[in-house]
């Protein structure tokens, strides 16, 4: 089987991540335990987790000139994604500050840096879209440059799976070309007023969705009728940073090498649970290995 090609436009930033037991409040100070710097984004999160899930992964972003940047393209690049064309702006990379507690839960903020002139994508940039098989994107870009890589990618015929995160406004014509939206339960709450109660509501915008529940798994939901719990693989967790951004690169890989949307989905599910084990956004995103591993497992 020809191996799946899948580009991947979206953010790349600088994660400086620190543990401790327990996330400050406003106002406090707590001492840590831990203290990593890991290449992260969501862009370039899951342009890894494709590659290690076994696709050939084009990465379409952009990076400061800045230390920073210069190890962005050196980890991605390592991790088997193709990089040759990350631009570099002059100025600051993007950075994530990421505090997580002992239950692996987390808080981030992000400055978006160089993330934000990622725009008016080239003839070139595009080309890579539409020779794809999957175009995966999220929400940490200008919502402009997803649009046009996603116009794009339906005009070609290559399918388009959208992690509409974090959460923005979605113009009609983006909406009009999504195949497949992931969103979690604050996402969709956002997006559509109704969250884990309702998600069928999703399929109001597009005409298929999943909805990721975190521990309690997955919902995929089609106008073709599906509506399909997955339950989630039971492990013990260390960081939930990157889970999604492991689902999703899993999916594009699994949905683009033919299975049916509701096994890609538990693969998915699989590669998301593989990634909490582990400290660290991208150091932590599983290879095809370890996500076969815990699907065969899976309820």
């Amino acid at each position: 089987m020809p191996q799946t090609r899948v580009v991947v436009v979206g953010s790349a930033n600088m994660d400086l991540v620190a543990t401790a037991e327990a996330l400050p409040r406003p106002g406090e100070t707590r001492l840590g335990t831990d203290f990593v710097t890991v290449p992260g984004g969501k862009g370039a999160n899951q342009a890894i987790a494709a590659a290690r899930a076994g696709a050939a992964s084009v990465f379409l972003g952009a990076i400061g000139s800045d230390a920073f940047g210069v190890t962005l393209r050196a980890r991605i690049t390592a991790a088997g994604v193709d990089t040759s064309q990350l631009r570099t702006t002059y100025g600051a990379s993007g950075v994530a500050l990421v505090m997580v507690n002992a239950e692996g839960e987390n808080a981030i903020l992000v400055t978006p840096g160089a993330n934000t002139s990622l725009t008016d994508l080239t003839e070139t940039e595009l080309d890579a879209v539409r020779d794809a098989d999957v175009l995966v994107a999220q929400l940490e870009i200008p919502v402009e440059t997803v649009t046009q890589a996603a116009v794009a990618a339906r005009a070609a015929g290559t399918r388009v799976v959208l992690n509409a995160a974090p959460a923005v406004g979605l113009p009609p014509e983006l909406l009009a070309a999504v195949d497949v939206l992931v969103v979690n339960e604050n996402e969709a709450q956002a997006y559509t007023g109704r969250g884990r109660e309702d998600p069928h509501a999703l399929l109001d915008l597009v005409p298929r969705a999943v909805l990721t529940l975190g521990a309690q798994g997955a919902w995929y939901g089609d106008r073709d009728g599906a509506a399909v719990h997955v339950p989630a693989v039971t492990v013990d967790t260390v960081d939930s940073t990157a889970a999604g951004d492991a689902f999703t690169g899993a999916l594009a890989v699994a949905w683009g090498e033919g299975r049916d949307l509701v096994d890609a989905v538990r693969w998915a599910s699989a590669a998301g649970a593989a990634c909490v084990r582990q400290l660290g956004a991208s150091v932590s995103l599983p290879h095809r290995v370890e996500i076969d591993q815990l699907y065969v497992s899976a309820p």
